[in-house]
């Protein structure tokens, strides 16, 4: 299974995501983390990055595609793989794509969970309150005014991809208005039909 899951914040797309990993046995991969552990693991790739972010600059987009590229190629992901925070551009999606032909993997889904952005909102305070309850501290950008500048950023962004894959006609959008396990049976449904 090769899977592409977008969803704004809040969609719970990294609970699905981590999951769906899970259950299927394959790597997550999110473009973040693989950034980190480049950086940490002192790779080519990593030194590149870190010279681009220590001036303060974002990772170019042919550093984070051969960076996916080289992961793609692990062990790991040979029964598939779940791509999580990546593409985030028109450019970066046409790169995955080409990327992928070239090495005759296919992707078997793109899924767009859809959420109402009040119900994200609502979402984001009651984790800002539950986390408080247990003791813990809030995350910086859980506030309000902060959580609704990154949705809208969020679509902003993402509509471009969105419309790319939709013209594909590899788009499925699942309702994360759903409950948890709702969600993950619709997202199992479109990968075996």
């Amino acid at each position: 299974m090769r899977l592409i899951l977008f969803g704004p914040p809040g969609a719970g797309k990294g609970t699905q995501a981590q999951r769906l990993a899970e259950r299927h046995s394959i790597p997550q991969l999110s473009t973040g983390d693989m950034l980190r552990a480049a950086v940490t693991n002192d790779t080519e790739i990593g030194r590149r990055a870190k010279a681009i972010m220590d001036r303060g600059e974002l990772v170019p987009d042919d550093v984070v595609n051969q960076m996916v590229s080289d992961r793609i190629d692990q062990e790991d992901c040979r029964k598939g793989f779940i791509l999580d925070g990546f593409p985030r551009t028109v450019a970066q999606a046409e790169a995955l794509t080409a990327m992928l032909e070239q090495k005759g993997v296919k992707i078997d889904a793109v899924i767009e969970l859809k959420v109402e952005q009040a119900s994200l909102i609502k979402r984001m305070e009651k984790r800002v309150a539950d986390t408080l309850a247990a003791g813990g501290t809030a995350r910086r950008d859980d506030n309000r005014a902060t959580f609704a500048r990154r949705l809208d950023e969020y679509r902003h962004k993402t509509e471009p991809l969105l419309n790319y894959y939709r013209r594909r006609g590899e788009l499925v959008t699942i309702d994360g208005m759903q409950g948890m396990d709702v969600v993950m049976r619709d997202i199992e449904n479109v990968l075996t039909t």
